[in-house]
């Protein structure tokens, strides 16, 4: 079977660059993930897949891409070299990818990454801090319902850091602790208030962050709080424990009609906003009863509707998340089609 063996460029200084990588580049066909890393130069000669992000419209195609040319190369070659920046152990989707995969052998060897750097410069021991690390790139998501040590990586351009700013509703915003170019020349490491975050700091692909103590966020812990409630309500409630998603048809219908009551009623007698939030509630408190009753029988739950969601507004919104910034904004009666189209092709995968 061919063979792919992957190792690491270590997180930036040439000291820290395994020999077994210097190796396996010596030994084997090797192709760099990326030639953005410091210490990139030293393999020169190899073949680096920057050209696949080049072509490709969201990261997760680029890591499918870069697999599927892997496995293509393997088998051409037999065995070959695959090295990626810091270690292939730490936030490396295309190793997670790679491994996957049954068509070729995969074997990954350990090297440094930027994690050993940064508890050295931060003075921290990570398992007696109880330190989780998140992708900056899906921060929102994967602090919601956190509190704690926030060691947050992948933070490369500002877009991201506006998208982490942006993610916390909270009274007591904390202090972060930025990391760059840990181990290089021209390293920095500085704390900015959490407000700056995207305005004092110019990020590159070896920049982190550190939250000392993470904030639950109010709106995230509110939505928690709700799904507690609703499960204790299933388990103890007569009522509510024998709900079934189509028992509760009718009153969703009725509490929806009830916002557009109180909508028009703002509309039209400049009424205040209690009775619209209040309504809402009502409405939120049906949405989160379908999933626990999904949750129940294993089916989808509360994250799932929300993945959903997500991932259905930034599939239609080509124009926000996918524009090239040269690309004059879409028309009203463009966006329209371009709407439909999407949603015609979805349906048609479905």
């Amino acid at each position: 079977m061919p063979l792919i063996v992957v190792g690491g460029l270590g997180p930036g200084n040439e000291s820290l660059v395994p020999e077994t990588s210097l190796k396996l580049a010596a030994d084997h066909p090797t192709f760099l993930r990326t030639q953005q890393h410091p210490c990139a130069h030293l393999f020169g000669a190899e073949q680096s897949l920057d050209d696949i992000y080049e072509s490709s419209a969201s990261l997760e195609n680029v890591y499918t891409a870069i697999v599927e040319r892997l496995v293509r190369e393997a088998f051409r070659h037999g065995t070959i070299g695959y090295l990626v920046p810091g270690s292939p152990l730490v936030a490396e989707r295309t190793v997670d990818l790679l491994r996957k995969q049954k068509k070729v052998a995969v074997e990954v060897i350990p090297s440094v990454s930027f994690l050993d750097l940064a508890w050295e410069r931060l003075q921290v021991d990570p398992v007696a801090k109880r330190v989780t690390i998140v992708d900056g790139q899906n921060f929102e998501k994967e602090v919601a319902g956190l509190a704690g040590s926030v060691l947050v990586a992948q933070c490369d351009n500002r877009f991201v850091l506006s998208d982490i700013k942006l993610s916390l509703n909270t009274n007591e915003l904390p202090m972060v602790t930025v990391l760059q170019r840990l181990g290089l020349e021209n390293e920095s490491v500085f704390e900015v208030d959490w407000e700056d975050l995207d305005r004092d700091v110019n990020p590159d692909h070896l920049t982190c962050l550190w939250v000392s103590e993470l904030p639950v966020s109010t709106t995230t812990d509110a939505v928690t709080q709700l799904h507690k409630v609703v499960g204790r309500l299933r388990r103890e409630c007569p009522w509510d424990r024998e709900q079934t998603h189509y028992s509760l048809v009718s009153g969703l219908l009725e509490e929806a009609n009830e916002v557009v009551e109180a909508i028009e009623l703002m509309e039209t007698e400049a009424a205040g906003c209690d009775g619209l939030i209040e309504e809402l509630g009502d409405l939120l408190f049906h949405i989160v009863l379908q999933c626990a009753i999904g949750e129940e029988k294993g089916i989808f739950d509360l994250g799932d509707v929300a993945r959903g969601i997500h991932g259905k507004m930034v599939r239609r919104h080509p124009h926000i998340f996918d524009r090239d910034p040269d690309t004059p904004m879409p028309s009203r009666e463009q966006l329209a089609e371009q709407w439909k189209a999407i949603k015609a092709a979805e349906e048609t995968k479905s």
